[in-house]
């Protein structure tokens, strides 16, 4: 019975972590290794899940379950605890343990392009992706803002239709933490007013496939720079199996 790991969430048909896993099995010869895409309509499956995979080592957990999976844990890193989202589990000693690599993956990628105008930020999102990229950036000085599209918690949010010029010329760092653009939603971008964009924007989408989403392409013709989630992806998925062989 090979030792298996896998990735947990909805539709994962535009997931590359499968791919990058079974090429890191290969590079390490590790023939009895297996990841397996567990796509499941509803987190009450979970449990039987884990039960008919009594061989599960480690998973990943993507949208919509970062927040949902948690009560069906046993224990919380002390990260994942505080940001309030998982999306890796440690499966040992019959204990499910769940951690947050995400906000990890997110500062490694995004610190080399940080430059003193983007001390504050606005996180389009306010799902356990956002939470993530929250902690991540607070944790290296830079002052957090949320957009949603439901209410508002207090006054670090916005909804969409509050953002202005004003707002946008004070936020030089835009970080997109919804599936809008994602492939299987390609004409989807958040709706934020793209025109007041400029060069001293960094709009950063943590959606890697397609490599460049609509939100990026309308960031790029104001000249603003731009990065997707592809590298985040790696150093996360580089820290999950760090978790997972500790």
């Amino acid at each position: 019975m090979p030792i298996l790991f896998g990735l947990l969430g909805k539709t994962l048909s535009h997931s590359f972590s499968k791919d990058y896993f079974e090429k890191k099995f290969g590079q390490l010869n590790l023939n009895n290794h297996a990841y397996i895409n567990f796509e499941i309509n509803s987190i009450d499956e979970f449990p039987a899940l884990i039960k008919e995979h009594d061989n599960l080592k480690g998973l990943n957990v993507t949208i919509p379950y970062k927040e949902q999976i948690i009560p069906f844990l046993d224990a919380l890193s002390a990260d994942a605890k505080e940001i309030g989202a998982v999306n890796c589990i440690e499966f040992k000693n019959k204990k499910l343990t769940g951690h947050n690599t995400d906000h990890y993956g997110f500062r490694q990628s995004i610190k080399p392009f940080l430059e003193p105008q983007h001390e504050r930020a606005l996180i389009l999102g306010t799902g356990g992706s956002s939470k993530a990229v929250a902690f991540a950036l607070k944790n290296i000085g830079v002052e957090v803002f949320f957009v949603t599209t439901s209410e508002k918690k207090d006054s670090n949010y916005f909804f969409y239709s509050d953002l202005n010029e004003m707002i946008m010329n004070a936020f030089k760092l835009i970080i997109n933490t919804t599936p809008l653009g994602m492939k299987n939603s390609l004409n989807g971008s958040p709706p934020i007013p793209y025109e007041f964009l400029g060069p001293q924007h960094l709009c950063y989408d943590l959606i890697y496939n397609p490599d460049e989403t609509l939100f990026l392409k309308q960031a790029q013709i104001k000249g603003a720079t731009t990065m997707n989630g592809l590298s985040m992806l790696k150093q996360q998925a580089e820290k999950s199996w760090e978790i997972w062989n500790g």
